[in-house]
């Protein structure tokens, strides 16, 4: 199939394909009779895997793009609805997940340029892996950070199942989230402006100035946010924290290694990382490590 379809009409492919795979995971997840994880989980795999079909389709991974800010949204806002109210507690943790996810998906929507553009991170991978790279793009590309998000939404979705109540701590959490929502939206916008200059080399002015990747801290920070707000309102369970976790790990150990090796090669890259950290905007001539 052809992957050139360009302007609104892409859009409206990406949009046909969630709609269709959100009814899918709610359709699934309402036959099911199993524990919550086990039900999302499946239903999740589900409507990866109709997602993943369509990226074949379109030879193009990028499909699942916006999957990972949209997942979160539909996954509240159909348990909210199964259960008919989610709680003060269950409202304020979906209000922060829709700020974050609008945002994101925003940003998706704004550098997307059609069904012919891949990120790059997907490309490299098909060149490295070669014959392998089917099973890369399905449990990789799609299935691990399906995997991850799943994580790190789960402890969202007991709160909203809980009804709890409202309880002060939990607005630690959501400080926490707010926080990470604008550090994402400023930096963003302030690498939206650098790159609609074109003149090439490493952004470093603004919240860059401080932080290599002040986006992927955001990132980091939403979820631990998220965490903090179960850890405060639910009695305490392993899971609402293994997300926030692994996914940490994640960007610690693949996302920011990969961006690091992309940007190696621009000029001024050498400079910024002496006197910029990697993550956490904290003065290096004061502190060690990267």
């Amino acid at each position: 199939m052809k992957k050139g379809f360009r302007g609104g009409f892409a859009y409206f492919i990406i949009l046909s394909v969630y709609v269709l795979a959100s009814a899918l995971g709610i359709l699934v997840a309402k036959l099911l009779d199993l524990d919550l994880w086990l039900e999302l989980l499946i239903a999740d795999a589900a409507a990866t895997v109709f997602v993943f079909a369509f990226s074949l389709a379109f030879r193009n991974a990028s499909v699942y793009d916006p999957y990972w800010s949209v997942q979160p949204m539909v996954i509240l806002t159909a348990y909210a609805a199964a259960r008919g109210s989610a709680g003060i507690m269950g409202i304020i943790v979906t209000v922060c997940v829709f700020l974050w996810g609008i945002r994101l998906t925003a940003n998706w929507a704004y550098v997307f340029r059609g069904m012919d553009h891949e990120d790059w991170r997907y490309v490299m991978l098909r060149e490295k892996t070669g014959k392998l790279y089917p099973l890369v793009n399905f449990f990789g590309i799609h299935m691990f950070p399906t995997l991850v998000v799943y994580l790190c939404t789960l402890p969202a979705v007991y709160l909203v199942v809980s009804g709890a109540p409202f309880r002060p701590l939990g607005l630690i959490g959501a400080a926490v989230c707010l926080t990470a929502v604008a550090l994402q939206t400023v930096s963003d916008v302030q690498m939206q402006r650098f790159r609609a200059r074109g003149t090439g080399g490493i952004i470093s002015e603004g919240l860059w100035k401080y932080s290599r990747h002040p986006n992927y801290l955001g990132e980091i920070l939403m979820w631990w946010g998220i965490a903090l707000i179960a850890v405060f309102s639910l009695p305490f369970e392993p899971i609402f924290v293994i997300g926030a976790a692994v996914n940490t790990v994640m960007f610690l150990v693949i996302s920011i290694p990969m961006a690091e090796k992309r940007y190696s090669t621009r000029e001024g890259y050498a400079e910024n990382r002496k006197r910029t950290r990697v993550l956490l905007p904290l003065r290096k001539p004061l502190f060690g490590g990267k």
